[in-house]
């Protein structure tokens, strides 16, 4: 990791700060996007007082004048991941729909305004996008609807990207987590609705944020096309629809309960998006990001 320039987008908590700081402790010079400024103060901080850009990535003007700042601080870019992503239980009837318009703006818009941004720079031998999906793109529980189709765009996102990019030398990988020990894991699966559908699912087993922050730190050294954590994750990829059908049958005796709760729960998303305005579904106004930060290595 010495030297690598290295762009995170969702870089103010969870699993975009732990790799920030990871990314640091090896070598590798980082730069940080998020939309909660003391947080990412305080990660860049930690990581040598890294360059860091509040920004909204579901704001397209937002995402291209930070990148350009941060690669311009960087002095180029060798690696992107596009983290940032929200989430909340939703019903797909009855639910609210700016839950389904915010969850896809943050997760689907941001991961490509991110890699449509940072593309460009990252197009040279030894370049490297990861796109962090879910092991919701593959399968797809009741009240993940939202969460769902905004991880299966990211997946197709980063697949057709890397075939994209290959001809400029550039590789592309995408992630896909089981849940891990985070800010989103913990709120997400706080709600009364999901405590009544996962009770005793293996799919709603926490895993060690490490266990992420490992697999990530071995994609990006290796290049790889696929990123999976736990382990176990990558046994289910290929066989998906006989895994959907699988928690259908498993959870099937739960759903009606589980939706008729999520229905009057109006579970907010698991990060705050005050910058977005008071209506979920609203756009932050363009204009000039709040950037800090410098470009020292450590």
């Amino acid at each position: 990791m010495t030297g690598q320039r290295v762009l995170i987008t969702g870089a103010a908590r969870g699993i975009g700060a732990a790799t920030a700081r990871r990314l640091h402790e090896r070598g590798a010079r980082v730069a940080l996007m998020g939309i909660e400024p003391d947080l990412l103060a305080r990660v860049a901080a930690d990581c040598g007082n890294a360059p860091w850009v509040q920004a909204d990535v579901s704001n397209r003007e937002e995402v291209d004048a930070a990148v350009e700042t941060l690669v311009g601080r960087l002095g180029g870019l060798d690696v992107v991941i596009a983290n940032a992503g929200v989430a909340a239980q939703l019903p797909l009837v009855g639910g609210d729909p700016a839950v389904f318009e915010r969850t896809l703006a943050v997760n689907t818009l941001g991961c490509y305004y991110t890699l449509r941004a940072a593309g460009p720079h990252i197009s040279h031998p030894g370049g490297y996008a990861l796109a962090v999906s879910s092991l919701a793109a593959a399968v797809h529980p009741a009240l993940l609807g939202a969460y769902s189709a905004s991880k299966a765009a990211v997946e197709a996102l980063g697949n057709t990207l890397r075939s994209e990019l290959r001809p400029t030398g550039a590789k592309v990988g995408v992630a896909y987590f089981a849940e891990l020990d985070t800010d989103m894991t913990h709120r997400g699966f706080g709600t009364k609705a999901a405590k009544v559908l996962t009770r005793g699912e293996m799919f709603s087993r926490v895993a060690p944020l490490e266990v992420g922050l490992d697999a990530i730190e071995r994609g990006i050294a290796r290049r790889s096309r696929r990123v999976v954590a736990p382990a176990w994750v990558g046994a289910l990829l290929p066989v998906r629809m006989i895994v959907q059908r699988v928690v259908e049958l498993a959870t099937r005796s739960r759903v009606a309960k589980a939706v008729e709760i999520a229905r009057g729960e109006a579970a907010e998303l698991t990060t705050p998006q005050a910058r977005a305005g008071a209506d979920l579904g609203e756009r932050t106004a363009a204009g000039a990001p709040e950037m800090s930060g410098n470009t020292s290595s450590q």
